[in-house]
This record gives structure tokens, sequence and C-alpha cells, in this order.
């Protein structure tokens, strides 16, 4: 039987043909088993590492990247480190790629000048925050190689929220390499200090222009980068004053407090405004009847005091599902684990527990730790009509220095170390 062409098939075969070379068939009846994290497993301190079972079988691969590089007229004007800020500057040219349930899955990633992105009105990230992000940096270190700081750990993380969203899955290693030629592209606009660095924003978002609150059958996957300098204004010797109110809370059990999505974020902003009234620079966020601390702003919140026997000891909220497992924090217990002087313990911690050892003269130190703050020493507790002063940066010998400098000596290639992946 001759085959009939219409003109309508014809004409959408013309239309379309561009992305049917680079159609990638996977499949909708994939399951992938969530892992969650937990101090006795991935984030266990002294045990071996394994990576979740969160890659897909199918992905998009670094070997397809496209590469369209900015004319000279859209090139930008790159600021002065002292004129950086957090987040306010942005490179030449972003990643993006496609996701399309109709065409086969992931298409082809393409690095292209930055520009606006085209969003249908109806999009469902902008309706139901069906979205995610990451957040990284690439360091330029004393050789002046490029670095970034255990990037694996920020593709585990990005994959586990893509998967609790309803958002299609990937292949992290590929990504890393995707981003990698990004930064290689742009990298004139990673600092040449040790105060600043080039931030690496990775971010997910459903498209479907539907209403329908169901997995998005189109996704965009794209990644910006920005220098950036100082997170916060803190007082002269770095420190910053925190407010915990115990009427508002981030995070619940079953909830969403683990994964790194934008709903995270956003209600927190009238409290954090308010804090700022009364002088303080972030929330302390706390749960429960009993009060119990779980991060500080976007930071994980650490606490050095000394305990029952007498040692110094840092601990931590464990991952109870309220908290987010950062990069940094796991770093930090990892690497405070092989110190000697000091016991490291994920413990629950409450306010009444917080005011009794600094009533006693046993708090030592409080510091939140994150990508974008590294470690921040906090001098102050608002609560309850009272200041909590602490101790932190009157130590002799403070965990929380010893600590930001390893990191950061890692991080700008003053010593080897795995945690370090050089960009050729």
């Amino acid at each position: 039987m001759p085959f009939r062409r219409s003109k309508g098939l014809v004409k959408w075969i013309f239309e379309n043909q561009h992305k049917m070379q680079s159609v990638r068939r996977c499949s909708s009846l994939a399951r992938y088993k969530e892992m969650e994290d937990s101090a006795a497993s991935e984030h266990d301190v002294s045990g071996p590492k394994t990576r979740p079972e969160i890659t897909p079988e199918i992905s998009f691969k670094h070997d397809d990247l496209q590469v369209r590089l900015a004319a000279p007229y859209q090139l930008q004007t790159k600021p002065e480190a002292v004129e950086l800020g957090f987040g306010k500057y942005f490179t030449d040219h972003m990643l993006k790629i496609h996701y399309s349930k109709h065409l086969g899955g992931w298409q082809k990633p393409e690095i292209t000048p930055f520009e606006n992105l085209s969003l249908h009105p109806a999009a469902k990230a902008l309706h139901y925050a069906i979205q995610l992000f990451e957040g990284m940096k690439a360091y330029r270190g004393v050789d002046d190689k490029i670095r970034l700081f255990r990037p694996e750990l920020n593709m585990e993380r990005m994959n586990l929220a893509a998967q609790r969203s309803g958002l299609p899955m990937f292949d992290g290693q590929e990504l890393i390499r995707c981003i990698t030629r990004l930064i290689q592209i742009d990298q004139e606009w990673v600092p040449h200090s040790e105060t600043s660095t080039l931030y690496v924003r990775p971010t997910l978002i459903g498209t479907e222009p539907t209403f329908g609150i169901m997995e998005p059958e189109s996704a965009l996957l794209f990644v910006i980068l920005s220098p950036v300098s100082a997170y916060y204004q803190t007082r002269g010797d770095g420190a910053v004053s925190i407010f915990a109110d115990p009427a508002v809370v981030r995070a619940f059990p079953g909830g969403v407090g683990n994964r790194k999505v934008g709903s995270n974020y956003g209600p927190t902003i009238e409290a954090t405004a308010r804090a700022a009234k009364l002088g303080h620079q972030q929330v302390l966020w706390l749960f429960g009847p009993d009060r119990e601390l779980t991060e500080v702003g976007a930071m994980n919140i650490f606490m050095v005091y000394i305990n029952d026997q007498g040692e110094r000891q840092l601990s931590t909220p464990p991952l109870n599902g309220l908290i987010l497992p950062g990069v940094t924090r796991r770093s930090i217990l990892e690497l405070a684990s092989q110190w000697e002087d000091l016991v490291v313990k994920e413990e629950v911690i409450t306010m009444d527990r917080l005011e009794d050892l600094n009533d006693r003269g046993r708090l030592l130190e409080l510091f939140g730790a994150g990508t974008a703050v590294v470690v921040t020493p906090i001098a102050n507790v608002g609560y309850l009509h009272r200041n909590i002063r602490v101790p932190t940066t009157s130590q002799p010998r403070p965990v929380y220095r010893r600590l930001r400098d390893t990191l950061l000596a890692i991080q700008y290639g003053h010593v080897d170390h795995p945690y370090a992946k050089v960009i050729a």
C-alpha cells in the first residue's frame, strides 16, 4: 500500500528535524530507589562511603556537547574583586540541557552565550515550585589551577532532589564533565584571589506548560556561573549574630528539608527580615517541643563544648530528614574525626542544652558551615528576649578557624587532597 504524505506531516518533519537528530530513547517505567541520608550510612564519618544508586541507565552525554561561543559584543565587563558581593554578576556563557519525554528523554547538552530563558506562563516550575538547585564553587589555586570541591557529592544530592520532585535524573559524572567545559570556556571569570571564587549554580526546573500537579513531561537543566566574594556582612572579627525564633519552622518530618529545593528557601524570607530588624544576620531554625537546633540560615550548624569527660567535643545535629546533607558539613566531620584532640559526634542539640552549657562556661564555639560561607563563627544568639553571648572568636585555638583554614588550603591548592578536582 503506498504511503500517503500529508502536508501537515511534511511541515512537522521540516520544523522538527533538528530535534529528531538528537532523540534519545529512555524508559518511562524506570523506578529509582530513594536513598535516605543518615548518619549510619552515607554520612557515617568512620566507615567507607558508597554512592547511592540514583544514576539512570540513560542520560545526556558530555561527548554530545555542542558549544556556541559568545560574539565579542556579547562579552561582559569583568568587575573588580572588591565589587563582587554575592551573585550579582554572571559570566559570558551558560550550559543548557533540555528534557522531553515525547522526544525520548534528555537532549544534547549545549553551551551558549548567557541569555534569558523563555518559559511558558503555565510552566510547572512557576506554579508548583517543581524545581531544585545546587551550589558549588570553582577555586583558582596558588598554582593558577582551577579546582572544584567534591562535585560528585553535589551531583548525588541533586539527583536525590530530582527523584523527590518528579524531575528526570541524570548521570552526575556526565554533568560534571559538562560543567568543567563551561568553566574552561569562562575560566578568566574565576577570580585571581583567595577571598573570591566562581560560584556554580546547576538548576533543574519543570517546564511542561500544564496546570496538572504531576510529574512534568518536559524539563530544563541549566548551569550559570557567578564570581562572588563574602556572603555575609559580618562584624570586624568575621562573626555573625543569629536569631532563634520558636514560632517559625523551616522543615518538618516527611518533608523536603533534606533536599535542596527552592520551596525550602522562599518561606524563610520574612523571618530573616524580622531577624535583621533586631540586628541579626540569620535565623536559627528550631524544631519540636524541645526546640532542637536544625540549621542556621542556609548553613549547617556546629557546636564546640567541654563534654562530661572534660574533652573538647565538636557536635552537629544528625541527618534526620530535617537537615540538608551539606558537602561542607560532611567534609568537616570527616576531617575533624582524624584529629586526636577533638571528639566528633552527631547528636541532638536543644536550646536548653545550649543555654546550660553556656551558663556553666562549657560552651566554647558555635559556627555555621556551607558552600557559600565556608565556615562562619557565631558570636551571639538572640532567644526569648535575651542574648546568649558565645565566646567563639575569643578562644586561643578555635576549632572553627582550624577547620576553615584546612578547607581553604584544600580548595586553593595549598595542599594536595582527594577532595579537590583539578580542572585541566
